[in-house]
């Protein structure tokens, strides 16, 4: 799996292109919204993965 800064660039480098390409103020809305939808899907994954490594951190001190 890439990393997240990885992927970060790349949702940003899709946004940046979905920008040039509107023409509508309607596309650069629809642009923004599955941008920040992106956003949040990544960012839940990657806080769900640092709980994790956490919590196998936990039990090894234990």
């Amino acid at each position: 799996m890439a990393s997240y800064t990885t992927q970060v660039g790349v949702i940003h480098k899709k946004f940046q292109n979905a920008i040039k390409r509107s023409r509508t103020k309607t596309a650069l809305n629809k642009a923004y919204s599955v941008h920040k939808k992106d956003h949040e899907r990544l960012l839940k994954n990657h806080l769900r993965e640092e709980t994790a490594m956490i919590n196998k951190a936990k039990k090894k001190l234990e």
